[in-house]
């Protein structure tokens, strides 16, 4: 048998992948600004800029439901139709006042609830196409061509508005939505018997919340804490930056070195996961955010914030695919969108609980206070991490040889853990 290589699917996973990532990085730096030229306030401003990761939250369960029932290529074309749609509400302006608010408002929350559709497609896409082998560096990956698109489109995007002004952010967006639509389109679907099918159609969140509850309260706890740091580490650098007086073009480079340092570490990381397990990135990389964010009250430069971010950058890059990884080795083969879209849920949990913590520890005890506990958030997930994560990923359930076995032990141990899971 020829060993598998990441190029054979670097079309059709990581090519949409990195559009996606282009598309959603040429219309954030906007959107705030879309708003207030619609006649928001700052605050309305501000909430309209959280609909993209609302629309997420709510439609992550449901997205997994939908890859489920019709699989994960249509999941990924729908999500493409849907991000069309929702630009196109973006790009109608109809002057100051609330309809057109609300139009931009319902535009932004479609593109944010495809994005959920189509990130958990596409990780499970990869996850049946890879070998468990090279799943880690496959989802590393993953994560970084995500990242690199996400970039690059804020320079397109700037680009583009100097012809056309804010339209032209979303016209980069259209354009790159289009293209990947186009690539997914021409590829092929995964491989699926009868048997699967039957048995897929017969999964239910609440069927998989019952069978693996275990898992998403340890395990999923250590997600919860992992994903809470990682975002809060977006945005205590700025915040620091402005309590030591540093200029905001200071800031951006600062930020723009972290995220250079983060970029570059994926593939090493996934490397290491496949080799020697999924601990030996997944601790230290929580490990290493939670010592930068301990520093960070202590520094008082340029010089010293910016070395204390590059630190940080370099943990949250070799934890590059992590959670996507870790979802992918505990899912099962009968349902694995279904399961990965209760796991996504986890992570968001956590995205929306980090600042809330930074926040509230700030506000109770200054600044510094709330990134040193922040901090300490790290180390629990860290301790989390380290007792749950499996030693030894268990073997993938393909879709393969034994695929027909497979679903009829799924839909005998339904019946018989569930009887009225028919």
């Amino acid at each position: 048998m020829s060993e598998f290589r990441l190029r054979s699917v670097a079309v059709a996973a990581y090519a949409p992948a990195t559009l996606f990532g282009l598309a959603e990085g040429s219309m954030m730096p906007v959107i705030a600004l879309s708003a207030l030229d619609r006649g928001a306030s700052t605050a309305i401003a501000a909430l309209v800029g959280s609909l993209l990761g609302i629309g997420s939250i709510v439609t992550n369960i449901p997205s997994g439901i939908l890859a489920t029932r019709i699989g994960e290529r249509k999941s990924m074309l729908v999500a493409a139709v849907i991000t069309v749609i929702g630009l196109s509400f973006c790009l109608v302006n109809l002057g100051h006042g609330v309809w057109s608010l609300l139009v931009y408002g319902f535009g932004t929350l479609l593109i944010g609830a495809a994005s959920s559709v189509y990130s958990l497609a596409r990780q499970s896409y990869l996850t049946e196409m890879v070998p468990p082998h090279m799943r880690a560096r496959a989802l590393s990956t993953l994560g970084g061509t995500l990242r690199v698109g996400m970039f690059l489109g804020p320079f397109l995007g700037a680009g583009a508005m100097q012809f056309w002004g804010l339209p032209g952010a979303y016209y980069v967006s259209l354009a790159a939505i289009v293209a990947a639509g186009a690539i997914v389109f021409r590829v092929p679907d995964l491989a699926m018997s009868d048997e699967h099918k039957a048995a897929a159609l017969q999964v239910t969140s609440w069927g998989i919340l019952k069978r693996y509850w275990r898992v998403f309260l340890t395990l999923g706890t250590g997600i919860v804490l992992l994903s809470a740091i990682r975002q809060t580490r977006q945005v205590v650098i700025p915040l620091w930056a402005a309590h030591i007086g540093l200029s905001p073009t200071s800031d951006s480079i600062i930020f723009g070195l972290a995220g250079g340092i983060d970029a570059l570490t994926f593939y090493p990381a996934g490397k290491v996961m496949d080799l020697y397990g999924r601990r030996w990135v997944a601790v230290p990389c929580v490990i290493i955010i939670g010592v930068s964010f301990v520093l960070m009250p202590f520094t008082r430069s340029a010089l010293t914030l910016g070395c204390t971010a590059m630190l940080m950058g370099f943990g949250n890059g070799i934890g590059s695919g992590i959670v996507m990884t870790l979802g992918a080795d505990i899912s099962p083969s009968i349902g694995r969108p279904t399961f990965l879209g209760i796991w996504r849920e986890l992570a968001d949990a956590g995205t929306g609980i980090g600042p809330v913590v930074l926040s509230a520890v700030a506000a109770l005890a200054g600044l510094g206070s709330g990134i040193i506990v922040s901090g300490a958030v790290g180390f629990a997930a860290a301790a989390a991490l380290w007792a749950w994560i499996p030693k030894h990923p268990p073997p993938a359930e393909g879709r393969g040889n034994g695929q027909a076995r497979t679903a009829r032990q799924h839909i005998h141990s339904l019946r018989r853990e569930l009887p009225g899971y028919v």
